[in-house]
């Protein structure tokens, strides 16, 4: 058994897979789009999200995770509750993550020196995920 996160970007997902693609070098795996569920699926589909991610399944390191656009709605509350953790394979790596995740973000934790790592940060990125962003430990 494993976990899975699966994040929604409630109409931003697009955005936030090129950002991850480009600044932490994730591959998207698979993305399928509203209008591409078989019709039956789509008889509950609001109009205008039609070209918008239904799902996506994204490899960072060695980590699956999935995403999607949900349903666009505007009253969806933003994502709390939860980080996604990424530990990088050194000190250096896991700075310019951090760094590239704060661009247009909120830093809750400035990267630095911590007595169990050389190097941790907690940030909200962009989208209004957090990420908590470690070295290895040594």
């Amino acid at each position: 058994m494993y976990v899975q996160p699966y994040v929604f970007f409630n109409g931003r997902c697009e955005e936030a897979l090129n950002f991850y693609t480009e600044k932490l070098g994730a591959e998207v795996q698979m993305k399928m789009r509203y209008k591409d569920a078989p019709p039956d699926a789509q008889a509950n589909i609001k109009p205008g999200i039609e070209d918008k991610i239904m799902h996506a399944s994204i490899k960072l390191g060695s980590t699956i995770w999935m995403a999607s656009d949900g349903h666009c709605d505007p009253a969806t509350p933003a994502m709390n509750g939860f980080s996604l953790s990424l530990t990088a394979d050194d000190a250096g790596s896991a700075e310019k993550y951090f760094n590239a995740l704060a661009e247009g973000g909120t830093i809750n934790l400035p990267f630095q020196a911590t007595f169990w790592s050389k190097g941790f940060g907690m940030v909200v990125d962009r989208f209004g995920l957090g990420w908590m962003v470690s070295a290895p430990e040594e």
